[in-house]
């Protein structure tokens, strides 16, 4: 286990609006005051109508979003359908609870549309909670204050697209472990799509 000065750090955030479901994070990978990368994904496609964001080690958020990816697919391939959002949740959330005794040191948001925009918050124990806008990482606190000063319930994807972002960029200039740009990925009923913004 690492000693907590190296520990990595991050910013990611997940915001839920009318049409869909918006998620990003920056891309500075860091390993205590050493930064590792500037080009850093940390946005990922798990299923055709779910993606995620995460916060923590990267190997950790690659491997669990890599299994994740492949029992939801081998669930679809049986089923013969889609696998809901929340069923993607319930099931990271397992793989997570099952290996606690050795944990994935990885913060998740998930988000998916299923009739209406979901996200998903899931901690290294495999808790998941549900919400309309959630930010996880070490940039967390400067990024969720600015996006609820701004939030509401009738947020428009364009709107949440710009509070996103200004969260980010937020968090970049309180949080010396985040930085070097953001990635997005958007979801909406027409599909998935990925930006790159530099900054």
């Amino acid at each position: 286990m690492f000693p907590e000065a190296y520990i990595p750090g991050a910013t990611a955030v997940g915001i839920a609006c009318k049409e869909g479901v918006m998620l990003g994070a920056e891309r500075r990978i860091t390993l205590g005051n050493y930064v590792l990368s500037k080009t850093g994904k940390k946005v990922f496609k798990i299923t055709e109508s779910v993606g995620a964001v995460c916060a923590g080690m990267v190997a950790d958020m690659q491997n669990l979003v890599r299994e994740v990816g492949a029992y939801a697919k081998l669930k679809e391939l049986e089923g013969r359908r889609n696998l809901k959002p929340n069923a993607v949740a319930k099931l990271m959330s397992v793989i997570l609870f099952e290996r606690r005794f050795a944990p994935l040191l990885t913060q998740v948001i998930m988000g998916g549309i299923d009739g209406k925009p979901n996200v998903f918050v899931l901690d290294p124990l495999g808790s998941v909670i549900t919400d309309d806008y959630a930010a996880v990482g070490t940039g967390a606190e400067p990024a969720v204050g600015v996006i609820e000063a701004s939030y509401s319930s009738s947020i428009t994807q364009k709107e949440s697209r710009e509070l996103l972002i200004t969260s980010i960029k937020a968090a970049i200039q309180r949080d010396a472990m985040s930085g070097n740009g953001i990635d997005l990925l958007s979801l909406d009923k027409s599909g998935m799509k990925e930006e790159a913004i530099s900054l």
